[in-house]
């Protein structure tokens, strides 16, 4: 059954490469008819193709997070620290795409609908309460990794 699991991760992080590949293209590609069409246009393509990069960058970490840890590591016990380290990097990954398709809704809403701009910040305070949350747990996971070893010590 381990191998059938190892098997489903390596395709769907292929599958999310793939696809994020086809997201990063299709902005370039749409950056260049837009600028081909008009400079006016392009200034809102290039907001649209930094979204596409940024949201692409996220799906890649998230693959080479399923590779990593699903795929390539044996498993076995992993330690809180590895756990802690590996979550984290992840949650960064994630939270600076959220950071980014916020300001990048900011901008985009600004120039045209300024009444609009709720759902961008509203990005912006739950990316802020992502970073929060990350902080608790980082607190929270290093102050248990500080118990197992003054029991692995005693005991």
């Amino acid at each position: 059954m381990h191998s059938v699991s190892r098997w489903a991760f390596a395709g769907a992080s292929a599958l999310l490469i793939l696809l994020a590949s086809f997201l990063i293209l299709s902005g370039g590609i749409g950056l260049v008819a837009a600028f081909v069409a008009s400079l006016s246009e392009g200034r809102e393509e290039i907001l649209q193709a930094i979204s596409y990069v940024v949201i692409s960058i996220a799906v890649f970490d998230v693959a080479k997070y399923f590779i990593e840890e699903e795929v390539l590591r044996p498993k076995g016990k992993q330690s809180i620290a590895e756990a802690r380290v590996s979550l984290t990097k992840f949650m960064t990954t994630v939270i600076i795409a959220v950071f980014i398709e916020g300001l990048v809704g900011v901008f985009e809403r600004s120039g045209k609908a300024p009444s609009d701009i709720l759902y961008p910040a509203a990005l912006l305070v739950v990316a802020t309460g992502m970073v929060v949350a990350l902080g608790i747990y980082q607190k929270l996971s290093i102050g248990a990794e500080r118990e197992k070893k003054e029991k692995d010590m005693i005991g």
